[in-house]
């Protein structure tokens, strides 16, 4: 039966509801979400154009891609335990109105170190994905956290996609006004930092911490002192950190890197490398929640152990996937090798985050803080295989496809299930 209370989280999810504060909330964070990777990833699918601009070489722009996540391995997990005191909403007002200065900013970089300073302060938005699943776990039943988190954080995710795709399109608008390659990069950036400035006084104005009222005004279950450490002691958190690192820490730096490796490796121009790039992120729309979705019922018929195998099974493909793709010599084959790894590589976060809701109810957003740090500790590993100057970028895939694989083998002998749940639905009401 489908609870009707508008006061309690939703044991069912209706993409097309805009009804209830549940799913007003729902669709607000995600659409957050999806605009901070304009200003996250904005500046990816321009990178040709910075290199050229201010004369950058292939460490450098390693460096760069290590700045552009590195940050947000802390930010993640302050935010997550802003999230358990301070609420959602403020921590992503504030995360968001902070966050737009350097995207508007960035343009002022006339130097390799001044435009690494502003990737690295940029990286901080990273952080509003824990919110978002944060939120969203706080706003559905347990049956339906997966699923919810799967769609919030896909439909997001997606904005990495879009902003690949959409991003050459400014500047060349920018172009076409009448400025130079070199001032039109900077200007197309000022428009996602407004956008972010905007979204938050939206997340202000329009949300609200749980089903039942904003943390300052209901009564909540104290949070326990020692929530982070509770949520740090237990092992399942650190091999979910890995398991993320495997497939979001090797998603935001193909975000990064898509683009220039179409360029450099196929000749694509930067328009068709930015679609390219884009339909790596536009899996987002569906794969991811498909993840959850899946998890979702396998976890109602085989529990938590299920739940562990099938991000096993997906994060073995998605490393079988990557090592085909670095070994492809067409643009047709990669891409359709692309499409395959991707699919399996956003299907494991889908059901990385339908298992993180359960491993310490009382400290959610510190769980997922640290899961999601996980996520950019991957991708600032991997940022470091394409700063190197000795190998390629296709043996940098190789050797990423195998760390994936060998991470999906260790998950498969993990035991998520703990005799202590089954987690009610009360105690995950305030989570």
């Amino acid at each position: 039966m489908k609870n009707i209370s508008t006061n309690k989280p939703l044991d069912a999810l209706n993409v097309f509801s805009f009804k209830g504060i549940q799913m007003q909330t729902f669709h607000i964070t995600w659409l957050t979400f999806f605009f901070c990777f304009f200003g996250w990833f904005g500046i990816a699918p321009l990178m040709k154009i910075v290199k050229d601009d201010l004369g950058l070489t292939k460490g450098q722009i390693g460096n760069i891609i290590i700045a552009s996540v590195s940050a947000t391995i802390f930010a993640r997990l302050i935010i997550g335990r802003l999230c358990d005191t301070l609420g959602p909403r403020l921590t992503y007002t504030w995360l968001l109105a902070i966050g737009s200065i350097p995207v508007m900013t960035i343009g002022l970089a006339n130097s390799y170190e001044s435009f690494l300073l502003f990737r690295l302060a940029i990286s901080v938005i990273g952080a509003s994905f824990v919110i978002t699943q944060y939120h969203t776990s706080a706003m559905f039943a347990p049956s339906i956290k997966g699923t919810a988190n799967a769609v919030a954080g896909g439909w997001g995710n997606l904005g990495g996609g879009v902003t690949n795709m959409v991003m050459p399109l400014v500047f060349a608008a920018f172009v076409g006004a009448g400025y130079a390659n070199h001032n039109a990069w900077r200007f197309a950036m000022i428009i996602p930092g407004v956008i972010l400035l905007i979204m938050s006084f939206v997340y202000y104005k329009f949300t609200q911490d749980t089903p039942t009222g904003n943390y300052a005004n209901i009564k909540r279950e104290a949070v326990q002192k020692g929530s982070f450490a509770s949520a740090a002691s237990d092992y399942r958190t650190w091999i979910l950190f890995l398991a993320y690192g495997a497939c979001f820490g090797i998603e935001i730096t193909f975000d990064n890197v898509a683009a220039l490796y179409f360029t450099e490796n196929f000749s694509c121009d930067l328009k068709t490398a930015g679609l390219l790039a884009g339909a790596f992120g536009f899996m987002n729309l569906f794969a991811r929640a498909i993840g959850g979705i899946v998890a979702d019922k396998v976890g109602k018929v085989y529990g938590m152990k299920g739940k562990g195998w099938l991000l096993a099974g997906l994060l073995v493909m998605e490393g079988l996937g990557i090592m085909l793709f670095a070994q492809t010599g067409s643009i047709g084959f990669a891409v359709i090798a692309m499409l395959g790894f991707a699919m399996f590589l956003k299907m494991a976060n889908g059901a990385t985050y339908a298992i993180v809701p359960f491993i310490d109810s009382k400290n959610v957003g510190s769980v997922a803080g640290i899961v999601g740090a996980g996520g950019n500790l991957g991708g600032v590993l991997a940022g470091f295989l394409f700063k190197s100057e000795t190998i390629t970028y296709a043996e940098a895939f190789i050797y990423i496809g195998i760390s994936v694989a060998v991470i999906g083998g260790l998950t498969a002998l993990i035991k998520f299930e703990k005799k202590t749940l089954p987690v009610t639905e009360q105690t995950l009401e305030i989570a």
